[in-house]
């Protein structure tokens, strides 16, 4: 077996488990913020502070879409810095624990309803989608630096995606019952706030101290500007088209989270349990065939296993459409066919970035792993901000009633049939299309990193891949 070039001073070995461990710790807090603000903001604007859908979609998608320009700044910073840490593992101490304090202060509520109140949440989810970038890119970041090894990069992203998994069950279906334990409204919310708060705290610290003994990589030459930096980001296909599926995707898999709760309340009439237990089916099924994405990637390739992911996914969400007619377990089922190709997307669309950080790596010399990864969550936080923009979009279009009393005003069905395709047939149609684009998904012969799947065929598959994926 041919091992690819890899980043920097990395090792080419494997990991210790309490490197993998550790890294994947850091997941808490991505997890939980990816997770409940797109879950949980949007309710909490149109049915708490009584917002109207279209300008609450504003305010979720607006302050995550400033990620856009930071985060590349983010990760030349982090490309630059020099200390006794390494370059990438100050920021998951400093700004995780940032993340932590500004996300609760999100639902701190200190001017209770009213225009105030609006302009507070959007200033204070403009601070913490700041402080997640300076802990999301580093952190990201990291993988290509860790170890130089392909199949070493996939059981790391294998790790992380477990981990995420826990972090999205423990904060998306244990903060809803949080805002229900602590009186729902805005009491309710704070409780939430504070819960998740320390997710993200444990998460930060666990990364930061899980990493101390791992490669640090070492501070490369780099172009010597941003804008020449994003010039070779943009210029490397393999990357741009990954990129792009990857955040389309993204804002599928976000639309499904901003419908939760209205799905639960106005679809399958259960306001109560019908959130937690959707996401105990999209979550559970995710940590119990992580090992058998790991080798369907072995064995197809992650390009060809990132693509039948995402066909399980959106077949899944597209399936949902006949929610109303069918049994509540009927759903719940279908649910966790989503959960199954939820993981396997995850898992191989972050395992296939860090290939190409290091083919980039390998074939110009330069340290460039903060920027691709800046442009990358940048990409992703976009993604993830773009889903609740949409699901608010259609509750506008579809006449959804706001209300400022914690619960859901009786709705149309009108509104319930936009509450229905929000949640199906829209992430349906954002998740599949994009898989074209993996044709152009061609990393070049020289750095021993092709994972040419489905564009070439089987017998091209063969003679470029066996051997590269390991679980």
């Amino acid at each position: 077996m041919k091992t690819p070039p890899g980043a920097g001073s990395s090792a080419n070995g494997p990991l210790p488990r309490s490197v993998h461990a550790g890294y994947a710790l850091g997941s808490l807090a991505t997890g939980a913020f990816g997770t409940v603000p797109g879950l949980l903001l949007l309710p909490y604007l149109t049915d708490t502070l009584g917002v109207a859908a279209g300008l609450a979609a504003l305010l979720v998608l607006l302050p995550k879409a400033w990620d856009v320009l930071v985060n590349p700044v983010a990760g030349r910073i982090s490309d630059r810095t020099r200390s006794r840490w390494g370059a990438r593992r100050p920021y998951l101490l400093v700004a995780g624990l940032a993340l932590a304090v500004l996300f609760a202060s999100i639902f701190a509520a200190p001017f209770g309803n009213g225009p105030a109140a609006v302009a507070y949440v959007a200033f204070a989810f403009f601070a913490t989608a700041t402080a997640f970038a300076f802990f999301q890119v580093p952190y990201v970041a990291m993988p290509a630096e860790l170890t130089g090894d392909y199949a070493e990069r996939t059981r790391l992203m294998t790790w992380r995606i477990a981990v995420l998994a826990l972090a999205i069950l423990a904060s998306g279906a244990v903060a809803p019952l949080v805002v229900t334990a602590g009186g729902d409204g805005v009491a309710g919310h704070r409780w939430m706030g504070l819960f998740v708060a320390v997710l993200i705290a444990l998460g930060a610290l666990g990364a930061f101290l899980g990493t101390r003994s791992a490669p640090t990589g070492t501070v490369g030459e780099s172009e010597p500007t941003l804008r020449a930096q994003l010039a070779v980001a943009g210029a490397n296909r393999p990357f741009r088209a990954l990129l792009i599926c990857f955040v389309v995707q993204s804002a599928g898999v976000a639309t499904i989270l901003a419908g939760v709760n209205y799905f639960a309340g106005q679809i399958l009439r259960d306001e109560e349990s019908g959130p937690t237990l959707l996401f105990v089916c999209f979550v559970g099924p995710a940590l119990l065939v992580m090992p058998i994405w790991s080798r369907i990637g072995a064995r197809l390739g992650k390009r060809t296993a990132l693509v039948v992911a995402s066909l399980i996914l959106a077949v899944g969400a597209f399936a949902l459409v006949a929610a109303p007619v069918l049994p509540p377990v009927a759903v719940y089922l279908v649910v966790a066919l989503i959960g199954v190709g939820y993981a396997g997307q995850q898992v191989f669309a972050l395992a296939m970035l860090p290939d190409c950080i290091a083919h980039e790596t390998a074939r110009t010399g330069r340290r460039q792993a903060g920027v691709f990864t800046g442009l990358w969550t940048a990409g992703e936080t976009f993604g993830l901000a773009l889903g609740p923009g949409i699901y608010g979009l259609v509750l506008q279009l579809s006449g959804y009633v706001s209300s400022d009393t914690g619960s859901a005003a009786a709705q149309s069905d009108t509104a319930r049939l936009g509450v229905l395709l929000g949640f199906t047939l829209i992430p349906a149609l954002l998740i599949a299309p994009p898989i074209f684009l993996l044709r152009q998904y061609t990393l070049t012969a020289h750095s021993d990193l092709v994972d040419h799947g489905v564009v070439l065929g089987n017998e091209s598959r063969d003679r470029h891949e066996k051997g590269t994926v390991t679980p």
